[in-house]
């Protein structure tokens, strides 16, 4: 059974998820947007390894805790290749990564299957996880809304094109943004200005 808690982390209140299998003992983080000791904090109060930080894009604000939780943890982090080319303005600084994932990819990691949609629009690198019934959509996709596309690398026309991907998906999602509350893909077709324009 999947396990999923969220917290809360740094100054725009980015979500971050720890997810594994309920019984395991290692689990992938994704978006730590900041406070590394409390992410810490929680393996090890849970007693668990992590394996890999998983990025949906490179934006400072999500990102602002891997390098500390890389380095203390010694586990694999986790970009799409395009949100390298992101200003260091907009990512604090250089990206730390040590592996690249792309559309299609499927990261086998903490007894999990992960697999990688490339959704462009709020970021050039942007990605959509999906693990079980559970789709991580970062900014692509938020609760009747979706990311901001007036940064650098940011693309109004491919973040409806990713809309509409995620749309056309057959069968219902859960859906757990990068801000805010989370929703379903059954809801966000309905409700959702954005995807009703797709």
């Amino acid at each position: 059974m999947l396990k999923i808690d969220t917290m809360e982390l740094g100054i725009y209140f980015v979500n971050c998820y720890l997810i594994r299998e309920e019984k395991a003992k290692s689990c992938v983080v994704i978006d730590p947007g900041g406070n590394a000791n409390k992410v810490l904090k929680y393996l090890e109060e849970k007693g668990l390894t992590l394996e890999a930080i998983l990025l949906t894009h490179g934006h400072f604000d999500h990102v602002g805790a891997v390098k500390e939780l890389a380095e203390k943890t010694n586990c694999r982090v986790y970009i799409h290749p395009d949100d390298l080319l992101l200003p260091e303005k907009f990512t604090a600084g250089p990206l730390y990564y040590t592996h690249h994932y792309d559309e299609g990819d499927v990261l086998e990691l903490a007894g999990l299957s992960i697999r990688v949609m490339h959704t462009p629009g709020h970021t050039g690198g942007s990605v959509c996880l999906f693990v079980d019934d559970v789709i991580l959509s970062g900014d692509t996709l938020f609760c009747h809304s979706c990311g901001r596309t007036d940064l650098p690398g940011g693309d109004p026309d491919a973040i409806m094109q990713s809309l509409a991907r995620l749309k056309s998906l057959e069968g219902d999602y859960r859906v757990l943004p990068g801000h805010n509350r989370a929703t379903t893909l059954a809801v966000e077709r309905e409700y959702n200005p954005f995807m009703k324009k797709v």
